[in-house]
């Protein structure tokens, strides 16, 4: 007789009223570390810098690096508790993690995070650009023009203004990941999604990844 396959519990509603939202007070925490993973140096002697590494996707990539070897720059805007949190994992592993708090929707912050990042641990290897908000409306007319902007200035505008900065301290090699939210991939029953060609992904400066 077949065992009976019991569907997991739903995971309780999260919710916090503000943004960003602070993963301390999720319950229950979401998985930073595979405690089964085991680096082999793959990074050794590296430096990536991790918007949004404070949390969630970006802490589960500091982490990892830091198995394979690497130090990171964890860049956040006011989630501090939650920054030191990355900061003690990455540690754990023998690495460094440079905290950097601040604002990325503004290009001067966006400049500083890199020098610094170059000043304090010397080189910079890899840019992650995985930061980014998101506010939910039902309509298109409940999105104020405050609301556009601010979403672009987070999700689009500081991926122009970290890679503008980076690339000069880029050498071959070295890699730039932008990383994407499911959000993108829902749409609306009254449009269609529309996907840059590859030959306008191509045209991009330097080394540039898309998933």
């Amino acid at each position: 007789m077949a065992d009976i396959q019991h569907p997991k519990p739903p995971h309780p509603p999260q919710h916090q009223d503000r943004q960003p939202g602070l993963e301390k007070d999720m319950n229950p925490k979401p998985q930073s570390d595979d405690p089964h993973y085991r680096g082999t140096g793959k990074l050794k002697g590296k430096v990536a810098l991790i918007t949004g590494g404070d949390s969630g996707i970006g802490r589960a990539i500091a982490t990892v690096f830091a198995k394979e070897g690497a130090d990171s720059a964890i860049v956040y805007l006011d989630e501090h508790e939650d920054a030191k949190e990355t900061k003690r994992l990455v540690n754990e592993y023998g690495q460094q993690c440079l905290l950097i708090a601040g604002d990325i929707g503004k290009e001067d912050f966006c400049r500083e995070a890199v020098e610094q990042t170059i000043n304090e641990l010397g080189r910079l290897d890899c840019l992650i650009n995985n930061a980014a908000e998101q506010h939910p409306q039902e309509s298109i007319e409940d999105i104020t023009a405050e609301q556009l902007e601010k979403t672009f200035r987070t999700n689009i505008f500081s991926m122009f203004y970290l890679t503008k900065a980076a690339l000069k301290h880029l050498q071959p090699g070295s890699t730039i990941i932008n990383t994407t939210s499911v959000t993108t991939y829902k749409g609306s029953p009254k449009c269609s999604i529309i996907r840059l060609p590859k030959e306008l992904l191509s045209a991009l400066p330097g080394p540039c990844h898309s998933l």
